[in-house]
């Protein structure tokens, strides 16, 4: 499976009359399929909306948007209010969950690292050793790296409650010495990774997003 991140930056303002075109356009798009989710930030890069879109493969993926528009059902009416799209097709990690329609937020901690060219298997090992502990004390929704789009990049992304549960879910998992896997790989003795950038923001879902 692979997963479409669409990233649009919008203009002030804009976001609900942006998100109430594009509930309605997806009523008609989702009988070709449906979303994963679509957030908008909350906190980071303001006037932000995220699209995540499914596939079993690239193929699958050109074929669904092209009978869409094909149809004339898709993309939704709402290109005078973008100032930049990006697109970026990620890759689940083994341990990552498919991501499935629910209540699990309404908060996400969507968490963007750049790696250093070659580190991803040092990362994927780090992360799989470290990941069983951490999830004793929350979910996770997602865990990939790119494969499209901006390169040596991974995301993982995190469901709360509330934003101080967030914080508390974090103190705990520190406290425990579960988290962050860096920890782990000086405890296991593992590589370390080298990390070029990091970055978050907190996103929420719009009303018509199947993952709340």
């Amino acid at each position: 499976m692979i997963y479409e991140v669409r990233t649009y930056d919008l203009k002030p303002h804009s976001l609900p009359e942006v998100e109430k075109r594009f509930g309605e356009a997806y009523e008609k798009r989702k009988k070709y399929s449906e979303l994963a989710a679509f957030w908008h930030t909350e906190i980071g890069p303001l006037n932000q909306i995220i699209h995540v879109w499914p596939y079993k493969d690239l193929e699958e993926r050109s074929r669904i948007r092209a009978a869409a528009v094909k149809d004339g059902v898709w993309p939704p009416k709402t290109s005078e209010f973008m100032l930049s799209q990006r697109s970026d097709i990620m890759i689940p990690f083994a341990i990552s969950p498919e991501i499935k329609p629910g209540k699990v937020g309404p908060y996400f901690e969507m968490r963007t690292y750049t790696y250093a060219s070659g580190e991803l298997p040092k990362i994927v090992k780090a992360w799989e050793k470290a990941i069983p502990a951490r999830l004793q004390f929350g979910p996770v929704t997602a865990i990939w790296y790119s494969e499209l789009g901006g390169l040596n990049k991974f995301v993982h992304i995190w469901p709360y409650p509330t934003l101080d549960a967030r914080v508390e879910t974090r103190k705990k998992a520190q406290a425990a010495g579960a988290w962050p896997p860096s920890v782990v790989v000086k405890k296991e003795g593992l590589e370390e990774y080298r990390l070029l950038a990091q970055e978050n923001k907190i996103v929420m879902p719009s009303a018509f997003s199947p993952l709340q």
